[in-house]
Parts: structure tokens; sequence; C-alpha cells
């Protein structure tokens, strides 16, 4: 059960901030053709009105996925001709196209009594790719939420998404920034840089935001970065300060479990 537990962490902290990133992308361009029903109307609206379930997928049937969450429940994933189903770099693929084992984020209108999620967006990613980023956090690249940090020490301690706290150091090589692009809460530094594909985009592929240092960092923020392990510590090259996403979404150390939202509609 653990194995599992970690695993849809991990996913719900590699993909709310790509999905995040990729729903703006989508609705400026006109892809969705509808939200589905309840759903607020308008851009920024609609995706800050969805809530996010992450998780394994443990059963493909026709439109409906099965995902178990990370705190080991079950949870209906249920999609029409309007839901955007993205994998890997973002290519539109088909339900059909998902495996067992697949990781998945999909972010619309939860049904919590019946344990359903009314899909707008779905991210998937290969079993394979989601067991590398699993293998590599705290190794190649660090996400999670900061709980202290010592200045003298230039160090900081981060909660990851399979809830470890590790040690993350700094030296002359780390540089440090706050926002930007691809910088949204919920995302993770990637084993490889640049792309979506094989572990997100890593901090070194991202662009602008504020650049700031280790002082400017509070305890509570989100971070991300990607580095290498030296003398026994995770050192970043560089750590970026994430922004905070939709409303709904999981924070990256909270393993992207289905939170309520506003009404959408209120009176």
């Amino acid at each position: 059960m653990r194995r599992t537990a970690s695993l849809a962490a991990v996913v719900a902290a590699m993909m709310l901030g790509v999905m995040a990133g990729l729903g703006s992308v989508a609705l400026a361009q006109g892809q969705f053709q509808a939200p589905p029903p309840g759903a607020p109307q308008g851009g920024g609206a609609f995706l800050a009105g969805m809530q996010r379930v992450s998780g394994e997928v443990t059963a493909v049937s026709g439109a409906t996925l099965t995902v178990k969450t990370e705190d080991g429940g079950s949870m209906q994933i249920v999609t029409t001709d309007n839901t955007r189903v993205m994998k890997g770099r973002g290519v539109t693929v088909k339900v059909s196209d998902l495996k067992v084992g697949d990781g998945v984020t999909a972010a619309g209108i939860l049904d919590a009594p019946n344990k359903t999620l009314h899909a707008a967006m779905v991210f998937a990613m290969d079993a394979a790719q989601v067991k590398e980023m699993k293998e590599n956090l705290g190794k190649t690249y660090i996400v999670g939420r900061v709980t202290a940090i010592d200045l003298d020490n230039a160090k900081m301690t981060v909660e990851r998404p399979d809830h470890v706290a590790q040690t993350v150091g700094f030296d002359e090589t780390t540089s440090f920034r706050k926002g930007g692009r691809g910088a949204r809460m919920g995302g993770a530094g990637g084993t490889g840089g640049g792309g979506v594909a094989g572990g997100g985009a890593g901090a070194g592929g991202e662009t602008g935001g504020e650049s700031i240092t280790l002082a400017d960092i509070k305890v509570g923020e989100n971070v991300r970065g990607t580095g290498s392990v030296k003398d026994g510590v995770f050192v970043p090259t560089e750590l970026v300060v994430m922004e905070r996403g939709p409303r709904g979404a999981g924070d990256a150390a909270s393993g992207g479990k289905a939170r309520p939202s506003p009404n959408p509609n209120p009176q």
C-alpha cells in the first residue's frame, strides 16, 4: 500500500503544475469545447472552480478510469467527448490509450458522495516514467514544502510529496528564483531538462520570474529544483519558489488530494 501512496503523491506533485500550464494554453487556443455541467464559465474561473484527483490507474472501462488515490481509496474519473486527455509532452490521446499503472491527474467537478470526478482535463504519464521520477526524487530533483530554514548553514528542510523530510543544502553554484514560466505550485523538477515528458520541465528550462536570495524564502512556501547529491546532501543548481496554482489543486506536499472548492455559482 505504501508504494501506491508514494506513487500517487509524486504523480500529483509532478503533474498539477504541468496541467495548470497546459490548461491555460488550451483555453487560450479555444481547445476546450465546453466545460462540464456546473463548471464556472471563462478561462481563469473555469480552472479555479475545479477539484483535482491524482493517482494510479487500476482499470480502464470505456470512458471511465478507476484510480487508486494517495490514501489508498478508489475514485472514478468520468470523461466525455469534451474532456481533454493528454499524455507525455501534452499530446492529445484517447482514454482507451491509457493503461493500468499509468499515473494520472484529472481536473473537473467532484461528486464526493459517489467518489466520482467528472473530468474536463486529464493528464497522464506512463508508469515507467512515474517510477523513474519517484526513484530520482531527492537525487536529481527536489519538490515540496519548506518546513525549516537555516540561513547560518545555508540549508533548509523540505517535506517532499512522499512525506519524507529532506535536507537541502546550497553552495556558490545555486541560484534562487520566484515565479516565472513553468513555476506554478504543484509542478516538479524533472529527471531531464526542458520538456514535460520524462520527468517534467526541469528548473533550468523555466524562464522569467524574480531573482531572489535564500533569505527571501519563507517557511511554508513550495519549492522545486534540479541538482545533485554532494557529500550526502542534495544541492540544487537552481531553486524556484512556486506560485500558487488555481484554487482546488493539492499543493506539492499534499499529494494532490481532491479538495472542495468555493461554490462556482454563488447567489
